[in-house]
């Protein structure tokens, strides 16, 4: 077998990916740009999976002066060659190596209590304090530093001292390195975002905006800082006064190409794996987001679906990106729906499209005070695309649209989801009753009620009408159901077949009409195929003598029911 390059799925370490060829599609010329732009404070917000780790484990490679406890300096140049920055001028190149960085990701801090929340971000702030240690060796620093320094490294500093923690190591790396520092924050939002929802919001922004204050707003000793998340969060929250902070969004052309892979690199990663042909169903299923006008696939499906056909894990597309996180913002969206976003939902699940005021600066706080900061957040996540916009009386509307098929499959999985537990609990001894008992009227009444309260997606509109009535005639005691199977000249859609063979047994044969008016015909034609199909021969063959048949028609959010027997 022809060798083909490994593909880095979970590789978030640029060194890794280089050192262990991986197939990696080059964004280092991000460095350039950030150089160029000369930015003190840059936030990028990207959905999840997106590159965001990687990118910042590529700029801490790039620009830091790696010492070793040691004190042995580290070359990592050689983790650039042949890559995009090297031709991009001494200008660019000369910063290579030159920095003190402070990395630090709040990722660990996604726990169920502040308390431990609280713990694990201490420990990455250890860690960085451990990795610097170097610094502790000769005279750099003054004895009562080393002993503060040393107070972090054991973690037993207090907490007002772990608030300004990251200013104080950046002092104690300026001074030894005689240059300022590189300080970068990966999954800053983590921590946030987690706190909400388990219920300790207020007490966690407290202490991260006191750690990002007195590192990022008047730090005499910071070079540059990038800071990486999911979603924007208002400066009243946590980057109060910070005026230095330039914030690159989903909605920004800049910086566009380097989170995501853009056609080209499509193009090349498929055409490098020998799976050219699969270029359509690769665009249907993990493009469709525009960060800016640029338009973007999911890098981490793509890479995961090039590794599945390649070795033949499978030969169709997965909705990869779903099992990357709990997507519960989308369960709260249909658990929450009113009438109006559950005809909102259906239109965005069957292709169509939204329109909604746009708003960046949120918190998640605020999530659940509007439907439209919830439309938001799926928005700057990556559940929804801009496929236009509008401006009116100084507030952004955009025509918001589901990126693809694989976010499509989420929305439905959730729909779905909440739709079995719901009828789970729901009361329908009386729609039972008006089956086995051939009372059409209360038959249909009791399912107008539950199409209505229900969220439909039309893949097949028969297939989801079938399954809606599946799932709500699960519950029947005293019946083994059956569908889709081969009865007399044909097929029935459903059977519900007693274990007392002296009750009735039901056969219902299900039609979708395009028009209200069309019901009433559809539920008689469904009625005379049972005949004519002679759907009740196994019935007959076994010895139940009451029969009933059912002819239901569904339109839309409305149905009829017809019965002969």
């Amino acid at each position: 077998m022809e060798y083909i390059k490994p593909l880095p799925i979970g590789v978030e370490f640029y060194k890794d990916m280089v050192s262990e060829g991986y197939y990696y599609v080059d964004k280092t010329l991000l460095i350039r740009d950030i150089l160029a732009q000369k930015s003190k404070v840059t936030l990028f917000t990207r959905p999840r999976r997106f590159g965001k780790t990687l990118a910042q484990s590529m700029l801490k490679t790039y620009f830091e002066k790696e010492i070793l406890p040691d004190g042995t300096a580290v070359d990592n140049s050689v983790y650039f060659n042949g890559k995009k920055i090297m031709e991009a001028g001494e200008e660019y190149t000369k910063h290579m190596g030159q920095y003190p960085v402070i990395f630090l990701s709040l990722k660990s801090a996604k726990q169920p209590s502040y308390d431990i929340a609280y713990e694990k971000i201490k420990e990455s702030v250890t860690n960085e304090f451990i990795r610097h240690r170097y610094v502790l060796e000769g005279d750099a620093l003054l004895p009562l530093q080393k002993e503060r320094y040393n107070l972090f490294m054991e973690q037993k500093a207090r907490l007002p001292e772990y608030a300004t923690s990251l200013l104080f190591l950046s002092d104690c790396l300026v001074q030894y390195h005689k240059q300022k520092a590189v300080i970068l924050i990966d999954e800053y939002d983590v921590p946030l975002e987690n706190a909400y929802f388990e219920g300790f919001y207020d007490k966690m922004v407290s202490f991260i905006r006191s750690l990002f204050e007195s590192v990022l707003k008047t730090n005499k000793n910071l070079g540059f800082a990038v800071i990486t998340g999911c979603l924007r969060i208002s400066r009243e929250s946590i980057f109060t006064g910070l005026n230095n902070l330039e914030v690159v969004s989903v909605l920004d052309e800049n910086y566009a190409e380097y989170f995501g892979f853009v056609q080209d690199e499509i193009d090349d990663m498929l055409d490098a794996y020998g799976i050219q042909d699969r270029s359509d169903e690769v665009k249907q299923w993990y493009d469709g987001y525009f960060f800016g006008n640029t338009d973007v696939y999911n890098p981490w499906s793509l890479i995961n679906y090039v590794k599945d056909i390649v070795y033949k894990n499978t030969n169709f597309p997965k909705p990869y990106w779903s099992n990357t996180s709990s997507n519960s913002i989308i369960r709260e969206l249909v658990e929450k729906a009113d009438d109006i976003t559950r005809r909102e939902l259906e239109e965005l699940v069957a292709g169509g499209a939204i329109e909604k005021p746009v708003h960046e600066d949120i918190t998640y706080a605020d999530i659940y005070k509007s439907q439209d900061n919830l439309w938001n957040f799926l928005f700057f996540t990556g559940y929804l695309k801009a496929v236009d916009k509008k401006f009116e009386s100084d507030t952004s509307y955009f025509v918001l649209k589901v990126p693809n098929k694989e976010i499509r499959s989420i929305y439905k999985n959730k729909i779905s989801e909440w739709f079995d537990e719901k009828i789970k609990v729901a009361d329908f001894s009386r729609l039972y009753n008006a089956v086995v008992d051939g009372d059409a009227k209360v038959f249909e009444d009791c399912l107008r009620k539950q199409l209505y309260g229900s969220i439909s997606y039309m893949d097949s509109a028969e297939n989801f009408y079938h399954g809606f009535l599946l799932g709500i005639l699960g519950g029947l005691q005293g019946y083994d159901i059956f569908s889709n199977r081969e009865s007399g000249e044909g097929r029935y859609d459903i059977l519900l077949k007693p274990y007392d063979e002296r009750k009735a047994a039901v056969i219902i044969e299900l039609k979708r009409a395009q028009r209200f008016t069309e019901m009433e015909g559809m539920c008689q034609k469904a009625l005379q195929q049972i005949e004519d199909k002679h759907y009740d021969a196994e019935l007959i063959d076994e010895g139940y003598m009451l029969v009933k048949k059912y002819g239901i028609c569904f339109c839309k959010k409305s149905c009829m029911v017809m019965i002969n027997g």
